[in-house]
């Protein structure tokens, strides 16, 4: 246990989770099952997307130049050839002097370089007067536009959104490969840590860490994986941890982190592996620990609600996004500081904030209270090379 106090930077403990991230297998699925998978191979288009000239509106396909100079006071006259159906296999062609009619994603009929909007024209019999001129390539897409057969359409790596699923179908991927969802194992330990469905007594509070570390993992395209609640003693969390390890790809285990005598987190990562880590220059967080065993990360955070959710963001994101084999994903937003952030050199601080008009209102609380986690929209992140932040500096506010 000699390594605690021989704390680390944030940025030294990341580069650590993200050293000891366990390669995750890949695999097919159908389509239809991959929204927000992380795709494990490039997908490329088949073939040209669109496999033709098509045009963006309903129309007129026209040569561009037959519409030079035309306008409301004197409209290009052009002669129409018919109409061209929506899912032809031949959509004819037309010659100077003339045109055709179009639907929008419609084919061009050969020899058309752009079409005319239906609100630009006016049908006249067997002739068509065109009101507005057109450049080459308006209101269409030619063959390939969009994508060339070969092309990556799709890298590996991406969070398949709605969009991405959509697309991929566009280019006729029923299957694609995708890397297995980690499995993440929740452990919460502590004699005073009761069940949510237990009304706590003198000296026991309920185990909110499960569901948040859990809700949290979720949100990163994880599954979590609960094994309940363990007291501090030695061997019930070296079984536990021991379970974890048999079905999962990491383990969290919050609570006995610490330097006292019965936080046996680190002595039973040491009896099952590695401690590589056990002390960060973090706050709130600083007694977390990142160890390994059989292969795997086990990682211990606070007990405290808010130090652990400070811990997940600013270290297990990265080891999460690492084993997906993404990038850490965040939404931000810039802002004004209401007041001043003390701070500790050579120590990151991370300080919950609302926000409101564009400022960002700091909300100082300690670690154990759960108001600042609903009270607050946000992180800011004070650099361990910072004595603190002033009043009206601009800050980026890391978004719950």
């Amino acid at each position: 246990m000699s390594l605690f106090l021989s704390v680390v930077s944030v940025g030294k403990a990341v580069e650590v989770v993200r050293g000891i991230a366990p390669p995750l297998e890949s695999g097919d699925v159908p389509l239809e099952n991959a929204l927000h998978r992380v795709l494990a191979e490039d997908i490329r288009a088949d073939i040209d997307i669109p496999g033709f000239d098509r045009s963006t509106v309903d129309g007129y396909a026209v040569i561009a130049t037959d519409t030079t100079g035309a306008s409301e006071a004197i409209p290009a006259m052009l002669s129409c050839r018919g109409r061209v159906g929506m899912g032809s296999a031949d959509a004819g062609s037309i010659t100077p002097g003339s045109c055709c009619y179009v639907p929008t994603g419609g084919a061009l009929p050969r020899g058309a370089d752009a079409a005319v909007m239906i609100e630009h024209a006016e049908q006249i019999g067997d002739d068509v007067l065109v009101h507005r001129s057109v450049a080459p390539g308006e209101n269409v897409i030619t063959r390939g536009e969009d994508f060339r057969a070969g092309t990556v359409v799709l890298e590996r790596g991406r969070v398949l959104s709605p969009r991405d699923i959509g697309v991929a179908a566009a280019i006729g991927a029923d299957r694609v490969t995708v890397a297995a969802v980690p499995r993440v194992g929740i452990i919460s330990t502590g004699n005073e840590v009761v069940p949510v469905t237990a009304t706590p007594g003198p000296g026991e509070v309920r185990d909110a860490n499960s569901y948040l570390a859990g809700a949290f993992v979720t949100e990163r395209g994880c599954r979590p994986v609960y094994f309940g609640i363990v007291r501090d003693e030695r061997e019930a969390l070296k079984a536990a941890v021991s379970s974890a390890l048999d079905t999962c790809d990491v383990v969290l285990v919050s609570g006995g982190s610490s330097k006292d005598e019965r936080d046996n987190t680190a002595a039973v990562v040491a009896d099952l592996g590695e401690v590589l880590v056990h002390g960060v220059a973090l706050a709130p967080g600083k007694p977390t620990i990142i160890g390994t065993a059989r292969g795997r990360p086990v990682i211990g955070l606070p007990g405290h609600p808010a130090s652990t959710f400070v811990v997940l963001v600013a270290i297990v994101d990265h080891l999460l996004a690492a084993m997906r084999g993404t990038a850490v994903s965040r939404r931000t937003l810039s802002a004004r500081l209401k007041q001043n952030i003390p701070s500790t050199r050579g120590r990151e601080d991370y300080v919950r904030v609302s926000v409101r008009d564009g400022e960002a209102v700091p909300i100082f609380g300690k670690s154990g209270l759960l108001n600042t986690l609903v009270q607050s929209d946000g992180i800011v992140r004070v650099p361990a090379s910072s004595e603190g932040l002033e009043v009206g500096e601009e800050v980026e506010v890391i978004l719950w």
